[in-house]
This record gives structure tokens, C-alpha cells and sequence, in this order.
């Protein structure tokens, strides 16, 4: 009877085991960001905050101050005297109502409506799905200026003009938001996971509710975000819908710094009170977004 011994195990010399670990290291060096590209970081920072950072100098200086050449870059002690200039020149709290309302009216109504047509498009099967996502996409490519005199007729003829109602209503729904909940969902929605509710007996409306809505949160919460910037930035069409008596806060900032000459930092004492709302949104939904790109970024 012959026995087969095992073959000789070969062990790496020594200076290949080197070689070996010095590779790893430098792999792991070249993960980790070295000088060059922590001083880039910090000066994109800088660049980024230096704006808003201007507006809160800005702000707390006179306009005597910010005329010196060269101007002051550190803070002054008159920002709580140019929001009272804010408060007196324009209606400032109205304002900030009327802009909170209409664009957290317009993010809740784009993210539900713009999360529902994503999942039909991307998940459910009905005749023409493809020729609707394009003709939805296509009025993307639309100038929104060419809708402004028939919408502004239809608002006249429903009497909604100087109404809340005139500025929500047609940001309810938004193209852009359907394709981007559409991909999103596309992605991040295993077609099993629907299966699988559907052999349990599982309705669609049931489906959306449970399974589509906390798996589209992150993709939700960056498409809020960008929604309400936009609304709460949109200054033409609420300037045509609006009046100064139901302004919103953009509308309510061209009132400021009237005069012979305009008071520069009671223009920036008002744009950094109408900043903060979007900062605050941002802080509540940081974390979501996050989540979001870290979770796109895993999947691609």
C-alpha cells in the first residue's frame, strides 16, 4: 500500500514578505488623504462659507463700513439695529409665513406626488408607461417663461390672484422630481421584496405605504431639500401672483434699502433672516441625505 505524503508547503522568503507588506501599506497610505488634499479641503470650505460669512459681516456694519476701502471682515455691533430696519421696511414675519407655508406646501405635495409616479413608472406594468415618462421628461425641456401669461389667465379667471393658492398650486407637482424618484426607486426597490407583499395578499396602496415609502426616504429627503430651496428662492412667479400686501420673502426683499442711496446692510440684515429657515431645513435633513448619497454610492 503506498501513501501519498502531502506536497511540500513553499514558504515566502523573507524579503518577498516584505515586499509584500510594504505593498499593503502603501495601498492603505494611498486611501488615507495627505497634505495636499486636506489643505484643497479646507480652502473649498472656506471658499463655500466665506458668502455667508460676508452676509453676517455685512449684516452687523453700517453702510459706512462696508463702503471703507479696504472693508472690515470681522463682525459689527448693529445686527440687531438693521433687523429692526428689516421689521420697519418691510413685513417681514407675513413674509416668512407666507414663504414657510408655500414652500413646505409645495415639498410635501412634489415628494408624495413625485414618489408615487416614480413607483409607477419604475416598478408597476400598464399600457404607454414608456410614451408617458417621455412626454414627462420632455416638458423639462420647456422654458418656464412660456407658461407664465396662460397661468397667470387661469389664476385670473379662478380669482386666486394675491392668493397663497396661486403660487402653490402649480409647484405641486414637478417633473424633475418624478424621474428623480423614478431612478431612485429603480435601484433601491428589489422587484422580490414587491413579490413577495403580493403573494401576502398586499394592495398597492399597501405596498406604497410600507415597503416604497421607507425604502425611498433618503432619495425623499434630497428631493424635499431641493425642493423647498427652490421654492423658497423663486422670486419671479410669486412677484407676478403676489402683491406687497401677501408678499413672501423674496418678494418682501426688493422693499428693502430704498432711498437715494440703498442701505446695503439692512438688504443683507434681511437676506440673512430669510437664509436661516434654509439652513434649519438643511440641518433637520442632513442626516437623510447622507444616507441617501452614501447608500447610491454603495449600490453603484
Amino acid at each position: 500500500m503506498t501513501v501519498l505524503a502531502d506536497p511540500p508547503v513553499e514558504h515566502p522568503a523573507p524579503g518577498r514578505r516584505a515586499r509584500g507588506g510594504r505593498r499593503r501599506s502603501r495601498a492603505g497610505r494611498a486611501m488615507r488623504g495627505g497634505k495636499l488634499a486636506h489643505a484643497i479641503l479646507v480652502l473649498a470650505v472656506l471658499v463655500s462659507a466665506f458668502p455667508f460669512y460676508w452676509t453676517i459681516v455685512a449684516a452687523s456694519r453700517s453702510n459706512a463700513d462696508l463702503a471703507k476701502v479696504p472693508p472690515t471682515l470681522l463682525p459689527g455691533p448693529n445686527l440687531m439695529r438693521n433687523f429692526e430696519a428689516v421689521v420697519e421696511e418691510a413685513d417681514i414675519g407675513r413674509a416668512l409665513l407666507n414663504s414657510l407655508i408655500v414652500s413646505g406646501s409645495i415639498t410635501l405635495g412634489t415628494v408624495l406626488c413625485s414618489t408615487l409616479a416614480g413607483f409607477a413608472f419604475a416598478k408597476l406594468r400598464f399600457r404607454g408607461r414608456g410614451a408617458l415618462l417621455s412626454v414627462t421628461v420632455g416638458t423639462m425641456m420647456i422654458p418656464p417663461q412660456l407658461g407664465v401669461i396662460p397661468l397667470f389667465m387661469l389664476i385670473a379667471e379662478l380669482q386666486w390672484v394675491n392668493q397663497l393658492q396661486a403660487v402653490i398650486l402649480p409647484g405641486l407637482v414637478s417633473a424633475f422630481g418624478v424621474f428623480f424618484m423614478r431612478q431612485y426607486l429603480a435601484q433601491s426597490l428589489p422587484d422580490e421584496l414587491i413579490e413577495a407583499a403580493r403573494v401576502d395578499g398586499a394592495s398597492t396602496a399597501r405596498i406604497f405605504w410600507w415597503i416604497v415609502v421607507p425604502v425611498a426616504r433618503p432619495g425623499m429627503a434630497v428631493l424635499g431639500l431641493l425642493t423647498f430651496m427652490a421654492a423658497w428662492n423663486d422670486f419671479f412667479w410669486p412677484v407676478v401672483a403676489l402683491s406687497s400686501s401677501e408678499p413672501t420673502v423674496q418678494v418682501a426683499l426688493r422693499q428693502l434699502g430704498g432711498g437715494y442711496v440703498n442701505d446695503q446692510s439692512v438688504i443683507m440684515a434681511g437676506t440673512l433672516l430669510g437664509t436661516l429657515p434654509v439652513l434649519l431645513v438643511f440641518g433637520l435633513l442632513g442626516r437623510q441625505i447622507v444616507g441617501g448619497i452614501m447608500q447610491g454610492a454603495v449600490k453603484g
